[in-house]
Formats: C-alpha cells, structure tokens, sequence
C-alpha cells in the first residue's frame, strides 16, 4: 500500500471513528433523559400520602424519614431501566454513586436532576439552544434557534454541527429568508414570518397571482398573470398511444383508453380514434361485435355454444357436455352401485341358504 493511500484510508477511519462518537452522544443523551424521565414517574409512584393507621403524629415521622431514604431511592432505581435496555442499564450501573449523591447531598440545592446529572456531572447533554462538546450556541442564538424557523442540529445533545434546519417556508443559515414558494410578511432583524405564494407562483412579493414573480412549471406568464399551460393541447401528446391527456391546473394526467378503442380523445367509446378489433363504430362510438349473433357460425363443433365477450367471443361445450380430447362429449352419470344394509342383509341370507342347501347335498 503506497503512502497516499494509506493517508486517505487512515483519514477515512479517522471520520467514521469521529461520526461513531457523535452518534454515541446523542444516544447518550436520550438515554440520560429517559432515565430522568423514569426517576420523576418513580417520584410520583412512592409519594406515599399516608399509611392509612390514624396516627397521624407517627404517620408524619415516618413519611419524612421515607421521603428521603434509602429505601425510596433503591425502588426508584429499581424500576428506572427495562431489562432489555442495555444503554440506561450501563448508565445507572456506572453512575450509580452520582445518583446517590444527589439523592442525598444535592437535591435540595440543585432539584433539577437533569441539569445536575445529565449536563453538569456525567456531561452526556447541553443546555436547551446549544450543541456539540462544548455546548456552544446554537445559530441565531441559545434562547431562540434559528429564530424559531427551524431547529439547530444537536441541540441540547454533545453532538450536532450547531447548523440549521429550516421549516419548509424558510431557508438561509439563520432561517429568516422566504423559500421558493413564499414571500415576506413580516420581517425586522430577528423576526421573519413567511406566507405561502398564490399556488401558481414559483416566486412571489405578495399573496395573489398578479403578485408572482416567477411562474412555477406548468404555468406561464400571460397579461400580468400566470395561467394554466395546457400539456394537452400541443401537437404531440405527452401520453402514450393506448392514454388520453388530462389537462389539470398547473399539471396534466394520462389515463387509459377504454378498451373498446385504438386510441382516443377522452374518456369512454365514443372518443376512440379508431375501434379496437372486436369493435364496430355505431352510433358514433366503438361497440362490441356480437360474433355469435353472426350468420356465419363460428363455433364449429357438434354439441358447442358461442359465448360472447367484450371484444371477442368463447366457443364452450354446451350444458351437459364436457370437453375431451378437443370434442364434446356427453358427461356420463356414475352408475349407483351403493346397496342398503337391507339389501345387503337379504343377500347375505339368500347365500348362507344356498350354502347350506349345497352342504346338504
């Protein structure tokens, strides 16, 4: 392996190593939030409001020492992770002594376990607004991202590029530019409300159509304007032979002839361009050929029916008759060979007689 290449693929690692941690973080982060989550729900669950004995002096004592002790904390953490969480459970496992801590030392000066736990000491997330190792600031600021057009990629995780995503209405790195579509409805150096353009504007400064600037596809500029571009009426048809155009607004639709033509106008039989085989032009539209109503019969074999389809026709072994080596033959009925027990009595009898008559012989 020559250096250079070694240098590319060394480099090539080097990113996937780099891209793994980031993804990593941002698990991380979820994980620390959803442990969170589950800490609060075990909170409400043994908030025990009395134990129901009618001491209410021993009932206080005792839900205080409760509130705060070990025994709490330990159903909490109990319940903190599913079995197959294998992420929360490698977190409560490694940072165990943290939680501790702040069950017992902390939470009254730092009652945000978030906060403490997931930003400040094991440093999985970041405040809300800001991103990546360090937590920077997202774009356009911490306490509004992206001017609430969009959102920061990475924010509130390790991970991310502090970079935004705009809404559809918007674009630009801070998203307070209008996107194709949309124009300015309001806008000052930190607010940008976009609107949607008339439907056939490409661009626009205004919500209606003599307010487009460009015109989107399908549509073309007339008088001040932008009207519908009919796909269907030029010369060559955008469809394929055996499909009608469908002019729509802004777009055109290619549907299927009917079957009785060969090529068409529109919709049904009487806008075929010519009829398909099977079909007669009658009565100014394509219409079924009855072959069997014919003078000449076309199903030539003895004890056979003419079946008439939609542009077409079945010759069929009639009713009773079945088809057999490319004749018609009389389906034949099973002879019934069945006997009762009576009968089969009677015969048995008449047997058992006639042996015996013989023996005696």
């Amino acid at each position: 392996m020559n250096g250079s290449r070694a240098l590319h693929l060394s480099a090539w690692l080097l990113l996937c190593l780099l891209c793994s941690a980031a993804v990593a973080r941002d698990d991380s982060c979820e994980t620390c939030r959803k442990l969170v989550d589950r800490f609060h729900k075990g909170l409400e669950n043994t908030a025990k409001k009395n134990f129901g004995g009618g001491n209410t002096a021993w009932e206080e004592k005792t839900l205080s020492k409760y509130e705060s002790s070990e025994i709490r904390l330990v159903e909490i953490i109990e319940n903190l992770c599913d079995s197959s969480d294998f992420e929360c459970n490698h977190m409560v496992e490694e940072h165990e002594e943290q939680i501790e801590k702040w069950w017992f030392k902390m939470k009254k000066k730092y009652p945000d376990l978030l906060k403490w736990f997931c930003i400040e000491t094991i440093k999985v997330c970041c405040p809300p607004g800001t991103y990546g190792p360090d937590c920077l600031a997202c774009l356009g600021g911490s306490e509004r991202p992206c001017h609430g057009n969009g959102f920061c990629n990475g924010d509130g995780t390790r991970s991310g590029d502090g970079l935004c995503r705009c809404e559809a209405e918007y674009t630009g790195p801070f998203c307070l530019e209008c996107a194709d579509e949309y124009f300015s409805s309001e806008r000052n150096d930190t607010y940008s409300l976009c609107t949607a353009c008339n439907q056939a504007c490409k661009t626009c400064d205004g919500p209606s159509n003599e307010d487009c600037k460009e015109c989107k596809n399908g549509w073309i500029k007339d008088d001040g304007k932008c009207v519908d571009l009919n796909e269907c009426a030029s010369e060559e048809s955008p469809c394929k032979d055996s499909q009608y155009c469908l002019n729509t607004e802004g777009s055109f639709l290619c549907k299927e002839c009917d079957g009785s033509c060969l090529g068409c106008s529109g919709e049904g039989p009487e806008n075929c361009k010519d009829c398909a085989t099977g079909y007669v032009l009658l009565a100014e539209k394509c219409t079924d050929v009855d072959e069997c109503d014919a003078s000449e019969q076309v199903c030539s074999r003895e004890n056979e029916t003419c079946l008439n389809t939609a542009g077409s026709y079945k010759c069929t072994c009639s009713e009773g008759f079945e088809d057999k080596e490319g004749n018609c033959v009389k389906i034949m009925e099973a002879e019934n060979t069945e006997v009762t027990d009576g009968e089969m009595g009677t015969s048995a009898s008449d047997i058992n007689i006639s042996n015996t008559a013989h023996e005696d012989l």
